[in-house]
């Protein structure tokens, strides 16, 4: 798939997660320890917006009902059966890619 430029790096400054909107779907992508990830922006619970929760340790937890999700591999923390979809990032000088199946 392309690679698409989703955000700038100064969006992103370590522990925060943002939002992004890719057509009809949500991107969340977080800043973690200075390594950046990204992951389907929908909770599969109630479809909550994943890029407006909290960074914690490493995981994504929806502003819903405080599901969360591990940013490397998108398994659910209580049911690891449950899952988001988990895409590659990288940096080319500021901009944050994406690489996203659609």
């Amino acid at each position: 798939m392309p690679w698409k430029k989703l955000a700038d790096t100064a969006q992103l400054p370590v522990g925060e997660v943002i939002e992004v909107e890719q057509g009809d779907e949500l991107v969340a992508i977080c800043n973690v320890g200075g390594e950046l990830r990204a992951m389907d922006g929908r909770c599969p619970h109630q479809g909550g917006p994943l890029g407006e929760g909290m960074l914690i340790k490493g995981r994504i937890a929806c502003p819903y009902h405080m599901w969360e999700f591990d940013s490397i591999t998108g398994e659910c923390d209580f049911n690891p059966l449950v899952k988001v979809a988990v895409y590659p990032v990288k940096v080319e000088g500021a901009k944050v890619l994406v690489d996203l199946p659609y």
